[in-house]
């Protein structure tokens, strides 16, 4: 069955609103960029192949986010992914803002390390919730509603990976 350019056009906006987002979480779920790139694209090729089979195009958010939280858990399943627990940044891949002061920069870079290394030791549970809320910008309800938990549970989490979070980055002040 072939796409009008309605159903071309109606898919490159929501293709655009939420590949960053997607892609975040994949990343942040598997700590592997071109598996990450992988999903995504699988994802969004399933969108593009159902998108006149979904009824409630408000859900379309919803949907998404199922669809690439299952190619996730079947990737770490498939392949009984561990976290990679020094999470090595290639050197290409640090970039530096002209004007920005650099070691703002790299001490930016470092904390972002330290929080995804934590995140890697966390139960799937705690560390899905986590990047949810705070990388994807999901509400309680919404987190509650796509992990099919009640909103207690996820503020619990939630809490949880906080608190260890806070934990590990006070001691390294200290």
């Amino acid at each position: 069955m072939t796409k009008s350019a309605k159903d071309v056009v109606e898919f490159t906006l929501l293709f655009n609103r939420y590949k960053t987002q997607v892609y975040n979480y994949v990343v942040k779920m598997i700590s592997d960029t071109m598996t990450a790139e992988d999903i995504v694209q699988n994802v969004f090729l399933k969108l593009f192949e159902r998108m006149d089979t979904i009824r409630n195009k408000n859900s379309i958010r919803y949907w998404i986010f199922t669809a690439v939280r299952n190619e996730v858990y079947m990737f770490i399943r498939s392949k009984k992914v561990k976290a990679d627990q020094f999470n090595v940044i290639d050197s290409d891949e640090l970039e530096v803002e002209s004007g920005e002061d650099i070691s703002a920069q790299v001490e930016l870079n470092e904390t972002k390390n330290i929080i995804m290394q934590e995140l890697n030791k966390m139960p799937n549970e705690q560390k899905e919730v986590f990047i949810l809320k705070e990388y994807s910008g999901f509400s309680y309800k919404e987190i509650s509603a796509l992990l099919k938990i009640n909103e207690g549970l996820v503020k619990s989490r939630l809490f949880k990976a906080r608190q260890k979070l806070i934990g590990r980055l006070s001691s390294l002040v200290n």
